[in-house]
């Protein structure tokens, strides 16, 4: 039985934590704050609940792999501590470009339905290759059909801007539509790899999923099947100082032979050295989250996720490249009733700003924020600003976020160069030259969202498994 000490309790921490003591080894996690979920967490506003961090959940399969890897590691059932219900969305979002708002997948009355059909039927093929990758290390030779499927649709055209260039059919204001969600991953469409497009027409024919009761939900799930499976988890011990064979919090020491972190490799380093976490100079976009319930209901024509875009895409990338404040971002407005899907009893909302990773803090009133805001209400077509509807509003910075990633808050840490967005991402699950650590979490993983972090786990796990073994009975 080998002692293993993980750091963070975000869904990587807590997912790892769940597979390696249901494989029968000492598990302890170590957690500086007073929650489960990291960047998911739980607050409450007005008597009402609210989940911050992810908000949606796309490729549910990867969910299911950690549950069935989970029961095949132990006696323990997964089904007894970890039932989750989810709802599925009418739509992937709406999304308002310019003049155009369109649904993904586009409806059959809209004038981008031929394109978008064409393109949906091109890539609906590449869903199951694109499942294998997230849960599958590139460099195993199981996945290799899976990339040889993805090199012929994309051939030499390795970005996603690249690729969706190459789409003569296609219009142009469509093609920003898709390549936006690479900021999902923190990056633009110039440095992220051509599967982003594949992954857009993926969500769109799969849909996205809510858990009923919030996001935060797969955290608290995540650790019940960690303490049942006999791992410990402590709140509120934040790591001090890490040794070759110990780390220390303020009031405990804890000795490992395996050390998991799901902390960024910046945040990771600086606890090591004991020097500030330096500011990466390429680095993932943060936010600016605002969450707020509302004195009354938005109008009846608002969907759950809609997405307000930039007119124009390239100065919001060229602007989060240099850290600097757009003069318009991509925003995410997430609409929930009364009863939609948290047990509440008014409507809320999370009015999710993309912003640059500099450290800073802004309020309703800081100007591109109020100029932000502005334009949502605008084209949701509010009568009145979206913030005067606030009954009670709580807002998370980029100096937030900088407790969870890199330096300045960006989401993902610190970026790559697209050829360690693949097989040679850095850093790396395991390094042998450091055989002692083992890493997981959104910074890792190449991409972001809730199925990259979990897929990233079961990758390191996996193989943190197959080096360590399970312990003899």
């Amino acid at each position: 039985m080998a002692r293993i000490v993980v750091l963070g309790a975000g869904l990587s921490g807590l997912a790892s934590a769940a597979l390696l003591a249901q494989a029968g080894h000492e598990v302890t996690v170590l957690e500086k704050n007073n929650w489960l979920g990291g960047k998911s967490r739980r607050i409450e506003l007005a008597g009402q609940r609210m989940d911050t961090g992810p908000a949606l959940v796309t490729f549910p399969e990867v969910w299911q792999q950690v549950l069935d890897t989970f029961d095949s590691l132990g006696k323990v059932q997964a089904k007894d501590h970890a039932s989750l219900s989810f709802t599925k969305l009418k739509e992937v979002g709406r999304y308002y470009l310019r003049n155009h708002v369109t649904d993904l997948p586009v409806r059959p009355e809209h004038h981008w339905h031929k394109a978008w059909s064409q393109f949906s039927k091109e890539h609906d093929a590449l869903t199951p290759s694109i499942s294998k990758l997230l849960t599958s290390s590139p460099l195993d030779p199981a996945a290799l059909p899976a990339l040889a499927k993805m090199a012929k649709v994309y051939g030499i055209r390795l970005t996603t801007s690249s690729y969706l260039r190459s789409l003569s059919y296609m219009p142009q204001a469509l093609k920003e539509v898709i390549s936006i969600h690479t900021l999902n991953a923190g990056v633009s469409p110039n440095r992220s790899l051509a599967l982003y497009a594949s992954m857009t027409a993926a969500m769109a024919t799969q849909g996205i999923s809510v858990p009923v009761g919030g996001v935060n939900e797969i955290a608290l799930a995540l650790s019940r099947l960690a303490v049942a499976a006999g791992a410990k988890i402590e709140l509120g011990a934040g790591v001090k100082e890490i040794g070759t064979r110990s780390v220390k919090t303020q009031t405990a020491e804890y000795s490992f032979d395996h050390l998991v972190s799901s902390l960024d490799p910046g945040v990771l380093k600086a606890i090591q050295t004991g020097k500030p976490n330096k500011l990466a100079k390429h680095r993932s976009c943060s936010g600016v989250a605002i969450y707020a319930v509302l004195k009354k209901p938005l109008p009846d024509d608002v969907v759950t996720h809609s997405v307000i875009m930039p007119d124009d895409a390239e100065k919001l990338h060229h602007s989060l490249d240099r850290a600097l404040p757009p003069e318009q971002t991509m925003t995410f407005v997430n609409y929930y009733r009364a009863g939609e899907i948290y047990p509440n009893t008014k409507d809320t909302v999370a009015v999710l700003i993309t912003a640059p990773a500099d450290g800073k803090k802004h309020g309703l009133n800081s100007e591109w924020v109020r100029n932000e805001l502005d334009r949502v209400s605008q084209k949701l077509g509010l009568k009145v600003a979206i913030d005067e509807l606030f009954e009670e509003y709580e807002i998370l910075n980029p100096d937030y976020f900088a407790q969870f990633g890199a330096a300045g808050g960006a989401l993902y840490g610190a970026t790559s160069p697209l050829w360690q967005s693949g097989p040679f991402h850095n850093p790396q699950y395991h390094n042998p030259l450091r055989p002692r650590l083992w890493r997981v979490g959104a910074s890792v993983h190449p991409g972001g969202g809730i199925p990259a972090v979990l897929g990233g786990t079961l990758i390191a796990t996996r193989t943190m498994l197959r080096k360590i073994g399970k312990p003899k009975k």
